[in-house]
């Protein structure tokens, strides 16, 4: 196997930590950037969590250890099971389940009927509605639309490999869902396989199904063309009628 190549390391990924600055000794930068996901839990347990002042409705579930900021909002019929960290001004919308390990930064947004799991989000993540995210770092300001998901376990249950190019990197990982740098995003119903990459601001466009990695403002688009329904396209008086 190839060394790791360094421009993809995690601190050409994410630009800073931010509101989670203070976790930095389990989040170095000259690391491969799924060396961060080993580390979610060292984190969490790191952290003398006091019992919540967020408002919380009844309608909600909390269990374990969970740390809510007091201008964090959470929505009715949200489920958070610690251990788990909300930071300020965050929302986890109504119907959002949060299944533990899950460090949510600043101004993040967990949509309604999201499903998360051993995540890190730095500051300004959106995570819009009906995804799936496992096992995944996700950048500053990076943004999923509805219905994306980050999978993160092969149909042959193997151990994860990374690939760039021709080369392979393992990554002695058997569960592994995606890194986004800060500002990345994944249209509506976008698939990312599980151990893909994408660089600060790439962009997978709605529908696509992308795995490996994608450069810094790179875009994946699909190889699918529109069909011209025009008239003189098809050689027709009117247009198609269905």
């Amino acid at each position: 196997m190839k060394a790791f190549p360094k421009e993809i390391f995690s601190g050409q990924l994410f630009a800073s930590l931010g509101s989670l600055e203070f976790l930095r000794p389990f989040f170095p930068e000259n690391v491969p950037p799924w060396e961060w996901l080993r580390n979610i839990t060292k984190a969490l347990d790191s952290l003398e969590i006091p019992k919540s002042t967020a408002d919380v409705s009844v309608r909600n579930h909390i269990a374990g250890r969970v740390f809510i900021h007091p201008t964090a909002t959470v929505g009715p019929f949200a489920t958070i099971v610690g251990p788990a960290y909300v930071g300020a001004h965050a929302e986890i919308r109504s119907g959002a389940l949060v299944r533990g390990n899950c460090i949510i930064g600043e101004r993040c947004a967990i949509g309604s009927g999201c499903e998360i799991k051993n995540m890190l989000a730095l500051d300004g993540t959106k995570i819009a509605h009906f995804n799936y995210v496992g096992d995944s770092v996700l950048g500053k300001d990076s943004h999923l639309g509805a219905g994306a998901i980050l999978s993160n376990l092969r149909f042959d249950r193997r151990e994860v490999l990374f690939r760039l190019g021709k080369g392979k990197y393992p990554t002695h990982l058997r569960k592994f869902g995606s890194i986004l740098g800060d500002d990345a995003q994944v249209g509506c119903n976008g698939v990312l396989q599980p151990g893909t990459i994408l660089g600060r601001g790439a962009v997978v466009h709605p529908g696509v199904v992308f795995g490996g990695y994608l450069p810094p403002t790179s875009t994946a688009r699909s190889s699918v063309k529109p069909l011209d329904m025009s008239p003189n396209s098809q050689g027709m008086k009117e247009p198609l009628r269905v």
